[in-house]
This record gives C-alpha cells, sequence and structure tokens, in this order.
C-alpha cells in the first residue's frame, strides 16, 4: 500500500480522478475521509467496506460513501482488475433524498445495476467533471486527460458539482429501490428543494412539513426514514455549505457570511463549520486562498 493510498484529502479539496486498477490495490482509512466519496464502477469489480456495511461494486454500480466512516476498497478478491472514477466531494442538500433510498448502512450509497441506456452518458459527464476541474476563465479545459485533479476555483467547483448531480439524477433516476413509497420520497425532495433554494431562510420542521401538506411529526418521521437525518440536520448542513461557497468566492466577513446563511450568531456558525470541515471558517478561506495541498 503507498502513501498515496493512505492520504486522506482535506475536507474543503474536491477532486476528481480515474483509476485503473489491477488485483492488489487498496485504500484504507481508519479514521474516514472528512469528504464524500463516489464510485462509478465501469469494469471489473470493487469490494467496499465501511462502518460494518460491507458490498461488492461491479461494472453499472454507483457508491456514495459518507464523510467521517472508516471505510477500505479494494479490488475484489478474485477481480483482475477494477476500473471507476471517483469523486471527492460535499454534497449538496437536495442530493440526500435522491440517495437516501439507496442507503446500506454506515453511511454507504449503493445504486447498482444502473440502467445500460444511461452509462454512456454518465461516463461522458465524469469526462466532463475531469475537463472542468482544471478550467479557468482565461484558458479552455485540456482534453482527454484522466489524472487526478484538485478543483481549482469556484467557477470551476460549480461546473464539477453540475457533473456530479447530473451523474447522481441519472444514476437514482434508473433504478427504483423496492420497499419505499414514491410519493413520500416526492415530499421529502421537494423539501430537500426548499431548503437547497434558499438555506439561510427561518426554515423550521413545522415550515418545511406545512410546505409539503403534512403533519409535523409524520414529515420528520418520512424525512428520517428517506434521508437518514432530521430535517434540522439538513438545514444545518445546507447551510453550511452554503456559508462555504461564500468564503470562497465573496470577501463578506465571517460575521456576514452566518448571516447571510441564516446562523443566529458567528459562535453558532463556527462551531458547526468546523464540526463540517475541521477547520474554523477563517481558516477554511486562507487555506483556499492559498497553495492547496493534498494530504
Amino acid at each position: 500500500m503507498t502513501a498515496e493510498d493512505l492520504s486522506v484529502p482535506a475536507a474543503e479539496l474536491m477532486i476528481v480522478g480515474h483509476y485503473d486498477k489491477a488485483a492488489g490495490y487498496a485504500t484504507r482509512r481508519s479514521g474516514g475521509s472528512p469528504s464524500w466519496l463516489l464510485l462509478w464502477t465501469e469494469a471489473g469489480e470493487g469490494l467496499v467496506e465501511q462502518g460494518g456495511a460491507a458490498f461488492r461494486g461491479g461494472a453499472g454500480d454507483l457508491a456514495v460513501l459518507g464523510s467521517g466512516v472508516a471505510q477500505h476498497y479494494r479490488v475484489s478478491p478474485g477481480a483482475q482488475r477494477w476500473r471507476f472514477w471517483w469523486v471527492h466531494f460535499q454534497p449538496r442538500a437536495a442530493w440526500t433524498a435522491w440517495l437516501g433510498p439507496h442507503a446500506v448502512g454506515g453511511g454507504c450509497h449503493l445504486v447498482a445495476a444502473v440502467s445500460e441506456a444511461v452509462h454512456e452518458r454518465i461516463g461522458l459527464a465524469f469526462v466532463r467533471a475531469s475537463q472542468d476541474a482544471r478550467w479557468t476563465p482565461d484558458m479552455p479545459a485540456p482534453r482527454g486527460v484522466r489524472a487526478p485533479a484538485v478543483v481549482s476555483g469556484g467557477a470551476a467547483r460549480e461546473l464539477v458539482l453540475g457533473a456530479v448531480e447530473e451523474v447522481l439524477v441519472l444514476a437514482t433516476a434508473s433504478v427504483r429501490p423496492e420497499g419505499r413509497g414514491e410519493e413520500g420520497d416526492e415530499r421529502v425532495r421537494r423539501a430537500l428543494a426548499i431548503i437547497a433554494a434558499e438555506p439561510g431562510a427561518p426554515h423550521s420542521v413545522a415550515s418545511l412539513a406545512r410546505a409539503v401538506a403534512l403533519s409535523p411529526s409524520r414529515f420528520a418521521h418520512l424525512f428520517a426514514q428517506v434521508t437518514g437525518q432530521t430535517p434540522m440536520q439538513a438545514v444545518r448542513g445546507a447551510r453550511v455549505r452554503h456559508a462555504a461557497g461564500l468564503l470562497e468566492v465573496t470577501d463578506l466577513d465571517v460575521g456576514q457570511v452566518a448571516a447571510a446563511s441564516g446562523f443566529v450568531s458567528p459562535f453558532h456558525f463556527s462551531r458547526a463549520f468546523r464540526r463540517e470541515y475541521g477547520l474554523p471558517p477563517r481558516d477554511y478561506r486562507a487555506r483556499l486562498r492559498g497553495e492547496q495541498v493534498i494530504g
């Protein structure tokens, strides 16, 4: 196992890469990763273990691993290779509704047997993400490059997030998990869309429940069932991610960012931000504006 295999990308970094690994390849992170990780298998097979969950991913399987849980993934025993795209990222709030029905435990999600009808489009989305990771306003994105790339700036980050979102929509829309009510999932999706559209608004369980025509208790239960988190946990996560974007692309001070993102005070904002990203807002901004180093 190499030093690369043991590296843990910083939470604020978004990284896109493509691997074609032979038998023997493995990555283990005993403390998990501060970022989420997406794995799209093109060929061969990988074995993924995280937080007590274990599953094999073959061609056409999409795995999404949550942050902060010990993980170990590798070429499956008996397989000759594992060719896959991977992305380290922080998710948008609306994505949890799409992934919730595919949870397998341990913070893992497996969208298995994605329809072959969308494989080509998913592959093109990853190629575009790899190119856009290096995009700047002064030069076109390079073509045909699949080496791991740290996403450069705010515009590049939005382009890559758009490609990842396309992958998630295509994959989750092409399969239908058993045992879930479509109507209930749709109401949760609507609530998440409301949160994502205005993360700084004064959301509450009651206000979100009213917006989707459910009682607060029924809404809270359904939301947790589909997403694996409470409505206010989703709101807090959306606010922190919105704040991270403001820190990256504006010169607003921390207090202004906190207010614009819906936090009642800079203190509460800093505490929530540090819990999500592992460092205070000021340090996060300073790190983004300095040299970005993986590891």
